[in-house]
């Protein structure tokens, strides 16, 4: 008998409200069902969605290329898919990421 092992993309799907032209770039915390994020890159040329990405693999331990804007390029409520955290394993490292802001 051959036993197979199947390993599944772990994702997560995280809403965002951005505030972009800020004084620093910083998770804030939650905002409603969202987390609420400020960028210190202006909103022109996709400076602003090249920085939170930068903010959330920088905030959540993984690489650029794992965080993904789904929906909201260019709307200050985006969502957000991480490859390689679960939902809780994000939620847990920005609760803690907005503790060392």
């Amino acid at each position: 008998m051959s036993v197979r092992t199947t390993t599944v993309a772990t994702r997560s799907l995280l809403p965002l409200r951005v505030v972009p032209g800020a004084r620093r770039s910083e998770v804030v915390g939650r905002l409603g069902e969202a987390w609420k994020l400020r960028v210190k890159a202006a909103p022109e040329r996709g400076r602003a969605n090249e920085e939170v990405i930068r903010l959330l693999a920088r905030t959540l331990g993984v690489r650029e290329s794992a965080v993904h804007i789904v929906r909201g390029h260019g709307s200050a409520d985006k969502l957000v898919e991480v490859d390689g955290l679960s939902l809780e394993e994000s939620e847990r490292r920005l609760d803690a990421g907005e503790a060392r802001a």
